[in-house]
C-alpha cells in the first residue's frame, strides 16, 4: 500500500480558491487505512470546505482509485455533479490523482489532497512499516527476506556500519541494527555467504528512476 499524509489545510484551500464547486474523490483502500481519504475523512473534508464557503457538488470513494476502470465506474454515477464542478479534490495517493485526471471527462481541475510518502505494510498492531523502496533490484532472497535498503537508515548494501553497537542501530539506538537481523536470519538458514559478497552501489536507473527514461511504462497486465 502507499502511505499518504494530508497536505496542510491552508495549502488545500489555496488550491481550491475560486474553483468551486468541488467534487471529492476518496479511496477505500490505502487512504482509508491511513485515515487520509476514507469515507469519514471525505465527509470531514466536505464540512471543512463548506465552512470556508466552498460548495461541494458531491463525493465518491471508489475502490482502488489508481485503477482506471474503478474510477470510470465510480464517476459514471456522478456525471452531472462532476460536470458542474470547477475542481475535483482527490483524497488518495499521487497515482490515484493522476488516474482520476486521465479518466475525467470534464473540464474540472484535479487537485491532490495528499502527499504520497512511501510504500508501506500494515502490521498486526495497525502500525505502518516502510520495508520496501521499490528499488527494481530485489535482493530479499540473499538477505534473509530483510531489506537493507529500506530498513537501514543509511541504506547500506554492505554492513553493518562501524556505528553499530551491541546489535543496535547508530541512528536509532532503540532499534535493532538491520544487518544484525540479516545476520541472524542467514545464520538460521545456514546461508552466511551473502555477507561475504560485496554489493555494488544501488543502480538508480532501475525501479522508480527508470520511469524518467520511459522504461517500465505500459507493462502488459500481470507484469506490473
Amino acid at each position: 500500500m502507499i502511505f499518504t499524509e494530508q497536505k496542510p489545510r491552508e495549502e488545500i484551500l489555496g488550491f481550491l480558491k475560486g474553483r468551486g464547486p468541488v467534487f471529492i474523490v476518496g479511496c477505500s483502500e490505502c487512504a482509508t487505512a491511513c485515515h487520509t481519504g476514507g469515507e469519514e475523512e471525505v465527509r470531514q473534508m466536505k464540512g471543512i470546505l463548506e465552512e470556508q464557503g466552498i460548495p461541494v457538488s458531491g463525493h465518491c470513494v471508489p475502490e482502488s482509485p489508481c485503477v482506471a476502470a474503478n474510477v470510470k465506474n465510480a464517476l459514471a454515477g456522478f456525471a452531472e455533479e462532476v460536470k458542474r464542478s470547477g475542481a475535483v479534490l482527490v483524497m488518495a495517493c499521487g497515482m490515484g490523482a493522476q488516474t482520476v485526471k486521465d479518466n475525467l471527462h470534464a473540464n474540472a481541475v484535479v487537485v491532490p489532497c495528499c502527499n504520497s510518502m512511501f510504500p508501506a505494510s500494515l502490521d498486526a498492531k495497525g502500525g505502518f512499516r516502510q520495508n520496501c523502496v521499490l528499488c527494481g533490484d530485489c535482493l530479499l532472497e540473499a538477505s534473509g527476506t530483510v531489506c537493507p535498503l529500506s530498513l537501514c537508515p543509511k541504506g547500506m548494501l554492505n554492513g553493518p556500519c562501524g556505528g553499530m553497537t551491541g546489535g543496535k542501530c547508530e541512528v536509532d539506538p532503540e532499534k535493532d541494527c538491520v544487518w544484525s537481523l540479516i545476520y541472524a536470519e542467514l545464520k538460521k538458514r545456514g546461508n552466511l555467504r551473502f555477507l561475504n559478497e560485496i554489493r555494488k552501489p544501488r543502480d538508480y536507473s532501475l525501479g522508480f528512476a527508470s520511469l524518467k527514461a520511459g522504461k517500465g511504462v505500459d507493462h502488459p497486465a500481470g507484469l506490473h
